[in-house]
Parts: structure tokens; C-alpha cells; sequence
């Protein structure tokens, strides 16, 4: 798993969410990092949030990629989805599929604010809580329980099924989406999971055995 690249919103210190901003110039060396630590990695299977940041970051890690595989994008809409079919030859083919059920938790109200501003305005623990709480919702947006209805189930009948099938899989999205796919995968507590924090274009390795167990979890 990476969590994308700092973002320009990051550096500015702002709730990002669903606004699809670009990555910054940081963000362009922590993909690259990225890239570099996993370019003799031979993925199966590749997911990605729909967001601009969480793209960007997978497309360095496929520049830095020594795969002879072409990486081919599957999309969700529909149109899309019955016209991009053709014939083609898995083995030497990388299937990338794009979901918005990866995309960030989505922070409302607070979209685009500074996030001192907020604390200087509600006080550092309200903020907190918005931020970091399992089932408190910023104003008008998603609490990570929320953030957890859409990720999970499409953890368990995309990326679970394909890691059954003793595939390497590599899932390139955000913050929140991925703390709450490492608090199913790592049985981490609502009481714990304010405390974790995902670092920004660091790749994350999960080893599973054939029962789903997990083995093994290190930081490259």
C-alpha cells in the first residue's frame, strides 16, 4: 500500500478531502521514492483511488517500474467500462483499476480550509477529533466509520479475493482510506486508530499465508 504524495493542499496546510488537487513538487519526490522502492516488484494487480494525487503517485512508481507488463487502466462508469474491452494477453498485461470507493474520506464544510484556522476557531481537540476520531463527522462530511462502509467491502471482494488468489497486488490511495483498510487488516480498535498515521509516499508491504492470516507487515 502508498498513500500518495504530499499534495499542494498539504503543504498549505488545508482539508483536502474530495477537492482533486495535484500533487506537490515534495509529493513528485516522495512518488519517485515510492517508484524506486518498488521498481523490482512484479504486481498482478494494481487498485487506485480516482483522484488526481493518488494517480500521479502511481504513475511515477510505473515510470520507475523495471515491468515489461503494459499497465492498463480499467475505469467504473459503465459507458467506459463496456467500451475499453478487447482482447488481449494477461500475461503480458497489467490490469490498474480506478475507484472511487478508495477515494478519500470526504471532509464537508471544511474543504479547502487552513487547518490551524479551524483549531484557532474550534480549539485543537475538536479538530482532533474531526481529523483523527473513528465515528465523529466533520461538518457535512465522513467519519472514518463512514469512510470504512465504502473501502472495506470493496477490500474484501477486490483486493482480498485477488491476495486469495496468491497475487501481489499494490493499492495507491489516501490517508483515511487506507487507515481504514489497515484497521481491518491489522484488527486495530476504534480506540487505537486515532493514533495511526500513514506516511506519505512510504510503501507499506503486508505478507498474508494461504489462510488470510496476517504474516508480516513492514515499511520500505
Amino acid at each position: 500500500m502508498v498513500r500518495h504524495g504530499q499534495s499542494v493542499w498539504n503543504l498549505e496546510n488545508r482539508f483536502t478531502g474530495w477537492v482533486d488537487v495535484p500533487l506537490s513538487k515534495k509529493g513528485i519526490d516522495e512518488a519517485i521514492y515510492s517508484g524506486e522502492k518498488l521498481k523490482d516488484v512484479e504486481f498482478d494487480v494494481i487498485y487506485v483511488s480516482h483522484m488526481l494525487r493518488s494517480i500521479q503517485t502511481l504513475h511515477y512508481i510505473l515510470i520507475m517500474s523495471n515491468s515489461k507488463k503494459i499497465p492498463i487502466i480499467y475505469h467504473e462508469e459503465k459507458r467506459i467500462r463496456d467500451w475499453e474491452h478487447h482482447a488481449g494477453d494477461e500475461s503480458k498485461e497489467l490490469p490498474i483499476y480506478q475507484s472511487v470507493d478508495l477515494a478519500e474520506r470526504y471532509y464537508g464544510d471544511l474543504q479547502g480550509l487552513n487547518k490551524a484556522e479551524m483549531m484557532d476557531k474550534y480549539g485543537k481537540a475538536q479538530v482532533h477529533l474531526w481529523r483523527r476520531s473513528y465515528d465523529v463527522k466533520p461538518p457535512g462530511g465522513e467519519s472514518l466509520k463512514d469512510t470504512t462502509i465504502r473501502t472495506i467491502p470493496y477490500f474484501k471482494k477486490h483486493i482480498l479475493n485477488d491476495i486469495k488468489k496468491d497475487k501481489t497486488i499494490l493499492v495507491v490511495a489516501h490517508g483515511n482510506s487506507l487507515r481504514s483498510i489497515v484497521m481491518y487488516v491489522e484488527n486495530v480498535s476504534k480506540e487505537e486508530i486515532p493514533n495511526v498515521e500513514i506516511p506519505t509516499g512510504v510503501p507499506i508491504v503486508y505478507t498474508f499465508d494461504k489462510k488470510m492470516i496476517l504474516l508480516d507487515k513492514k515499511l520500505l
